[in-house]
């Protein structure tokens, strides 16, 4: 008895990729090593997925609930036990008659609760969405790591490429340091020019240290991701151009919701909460259950087996008044499922917005790219030519230290697009669910 699980209308939209165009295909059946190519990557999340410690939580709740699963669904059948006993009682009424009586006995005992109304087979559903749950949360949690390993590591060795674009400028500086004291020392500049290019020297130094600090902070979080004690680190350089493919199949909007790990979490939740508001609902019926006993029992141990007894129990146990209890109970529950649809559709709503998050981010970073590539090349060409131009006494020392600036700026750009195009294409992979 209750109302058995149907999953909520969500009204899904018609498509998740551009308008006109629809694939069943989805880069997220791919395998994450087919994504993540790079041989360094990939050892360092095998290694975090054997010993980071949320996923042996994970794993360990997992069992827990497989063997509560057990007990529910071991509540259905008939419970047998055994008993064998020695006992002696001795008693004196009245103060002149003392009487002993031994008391020798083996008992097996049969116990069953006739689930007439569902309420054990509603527990066994309950306890059975909860275990499935947990593995899809240790899904999502895979997923997620996964994706926290990449992109943390595309971001470590984007930090890496910043730091050796700063301490080539900082030679660079220092070059012009030197040439600028020996433009002001043979008078053909004013010391303004040597002291800025002092300034300029010291303000890039001091981008070193925070890099380092940035660095050794970044290879922390992925050791404590791989459930290591801090250390440094191996990884590759980045490449000077990370090529993406034109279009990346994502899918139906339906197969996202089979995908995400954690859409398929929340389901299982609003399973076992409807799960319990049949409990809840049964719970108002009587309850039958049948005892059977049979052993042998005697005051003389070598009389054991010729003592034969049984014994047989019907017990009807329903609930009369209980002021309203169990009503307010079934109130809770369907309050409880309540939450859980809404949350279920939250859940859907955020895989929807993190797909689409996640394209849009795929179309355009290809034309950010193309736009900071053209300009770090444009920078470069001017700040060459501008030390040109100041060598030969055309202009003046702040006009190089703005062509030098704008090229600093530029090659960072650069840098930062590279690691984005990384970083927007393990986004896109966990979006749609791959990764598990």
């Amino acid at each position: 008895m209750g109302r058995h699980y149907t999953r909520p209308d969500l009204h899904l939209p018609e498509r998740l990729d551009t308008p006109g165009y629809q694939d069943t295909l989805s880069i997220a059946d791919m395998q994450w090593w087919e994504i993540y190519t790079d041989t360094t990557l990939q050892s360092l999340i095998e290694k975090t997925l054997e010993n980071n410690k949320d996923m042996l939580i994970a794993a360990a709740r997992v069992k827990e609930l497989a063997a509560m699963k057990r007990i529910d669904f071991a509540n259905l059948l008939p419970q047998l036990s055994g008993n064998a006993y020695a006992q002696k009682e001795g008693f004196n009424y009245g103060g002149d008659n003392y009487n002993n009586d031994p008391e020798v006995g083996a008992k097996v005992t049969a116990k069953w609760e006739l689930d007439l109304w569902g309420n054990l087979r509603w527990a066994k559903d309950r306890s059975v969405a909860q275990f499935l749950g947990s593995i899809e949360a240790q899904r999502a949690l895979r997923m997620s790591i996964i994706s926290q390993v990449a992109q943390a590591y595309f971001e470590l060795v984007a930090l890496d490429n910043e730091l050796s674009i700063v301490r080539q400028t900082l030679n660079a500086r220092k070059e012009g340091v030197r040439l600028a004291k020996i433009r002001f020392e043979g008078g053909l500049t004013s010391e303004t020019s040597y002291q800025q290019a002092q300034v300029e020297y010291a303000r890039t130094a001091t981008l070193v240290p925070e890099l380092e600090r940035k660095i050794s902070l970044k290879e922390n979080d992925i050791a404590f991701l791989a459930g290591e004690y801090p250390h440094r680190v191996e990884r590759s350089i980045l490449p000077e151009e990370v090529k993406l493919p034109e279009y990346l199949p994502v899918g139906l909007p339906s197969t996202l919701l089979e995908r995400r790990p954690d859409v398929r979490e929340a389901e299982q939740k609003l399973i076992a909460a409807n799960a319990a508001v049949g409990i809840a609902y049964t719970n108002m019926f009587p309850k039958l259950s049948l005892t059977a006993q049979y052993g042998y029992e005697c005051e003389e141990l070598s009389d054991l087996l010729k003592s034969p007894i049984h014994f047989i129990n019907v017990n009807l146990v329903g609930p009369l008044f209980a002021m309203g209890k169990n009503r307010a109970a079934l109130k809770a529950k369907k309050a409880a499922y309540e939450q859980e649809c809404y949350s279920y559709e939250k859940s859907v709503l955020t895989a929807f917005k993190d797909a689409q998050n996640a394209i849009v981010d795929f179309n355009k970073i290809k034309e950010i790219y193309d736009s900071r590539l053209q300009l770090e090349r444009s920078s470069k060409a001017t700040m060459e030519l501008a030390q040109l131009q100041y060598i030969n006494g055309v202009i003046g020392y702040l006009d190089v230290l703005d062509a030098q600036r704008n090229y600093f700026d530029a090659q960072i750009g650069l840098s930062n697009a590279i690691r984005d195009k990384q970083i927007t294409l393990v986004k896109l992979y966990k979006a749609l669910g791959g990764g598990w």
